[in-house]
């Protein structure tokens, strides 16, 4: 346990900061299933730019990495193209 009140706050903090980060990645996983279930394709491309600002953001703030937000983008895109 730590003994320092300085790493008690920084406990403090990072629990704080990991269940904030959960919720967001948690949110953007189910919109990406969403997207990804979607069988029409206006709905899916209504859904598209805000999946993609949700996977940005999540990048943005280092909750995932740039590629793996680059990947899904793609992948995505392309599952809307086929529609």
């Amino acid at each position: 346990m730590a003994h320092h009140k300085s790493a008690l706050k920084r406990i403090r903090q990072d629990e704080k900061k990991r269940v904030h980060n959960k919720y967001y990645a948690k949110t953007t996983r189910n919109a990406i299933k969403a997207l990804r279930n979607a069988s029409d394709k206006a709905e899916a491309e209504k859904l598209f730019p805000e999946v993609v600002a949700m996977i940005d953001k999540l990048a943005k703030r280092n909750i995932i990495h740039k590629n793996k937000a680059s990947n899904l983008k793609s992948k995505l895109a392309v599952k809307v193209d086929t529609l």
